[in-house]
């Protein structure tokens, strides 16, 4: 899609115009193309449309004057960045996304706090899978013998092991299960992320 830029008759205002959407390509560049553009053409009808209803005043005041009521990109734009973020974070469920929704709606409740914590605990989950393959006797899921309770799941050295009489369970399929559980509780918490964005659309409404 071609965005056809709005052409001023004095330097300084083409000048004053130019810096002005360039800031706003800045402030919208982790979004997608298309909000990006969206965006893009939003504020640049709207000083098209105010500079016709301007006619006849000096280009340069009415510019900023303009410029001044719709504010600065960086802060009019972030509550509208961070939720397209996060909108696109839970459509396309990629973990970069995700990252960077969660980090623009900080300021937007503690809940995306609390959301950005248990993703950090699936790195949990990343750190074992490793520490399993440089230390396989040391680490695994540990459970009490004669007795289903899970005891530890992480590392334990082997003189913990025998005195609280517990066995590595797992053995070999260690590895495997902590893949699955990674992508089956990162779905899992992408789904909540969603749900929690689809009541707070509706509390707006």
């Amino acid at each position: 899609m071609r965005i056809e830029d709005i052409k001023f008759e004095e330097k300084a205002s083409q000048r004053i115009y130019n810096d002005y959407m360039k800031r706003i390509r800045k402030a919208t560049a982790s979004l997608s193309k298309i909000n990006q553009d969206d965006i893009y053409m939003e504020f640049n009808s709207h000083i098209y449309e105010s500079i016709q209803h301007k006619n006849g005043a000096n280009e340069v005041d009415s510019l900023l004057d303009i410029i001044e009521k719709l504010g600065s990109p960086e802060e009019v734009l972030k509550p509208l960045v961070a939720d397209k973020k996060l909108e696109q974070a839970t459509k396309t469920f990629n973990p970069v996304h995700v990252f960077k929704a969660l980090v623009l709606n900080f300021t937007n409740g503690i809940s995306y706090i609390f959301f950005f914590v248990l993703y950090l605990f699936l790195f949990g989950f990343v750190f074992l899978i490793f520490a399993k393959i440089f230390n396989p006797s040391l680490v695994g899921l540990y459970m009490k013998k004669d007795s289903f309770s899970v005891f530890v799941l992480g590392m334990i050295n082997p003189e913990d092991q025998i005195k609280s009489q517990t066995h590595e369970v797992l053995g070999n399929w260690f590895i495997p299960v902590m893949l699955l559980s990674i992508v089956f509780f990162y779905f899992i918490i992408t789904l909540l992320l969603k749900f929690k964005k689809s009541i707070n659309q509706k509390t707006l409404l």
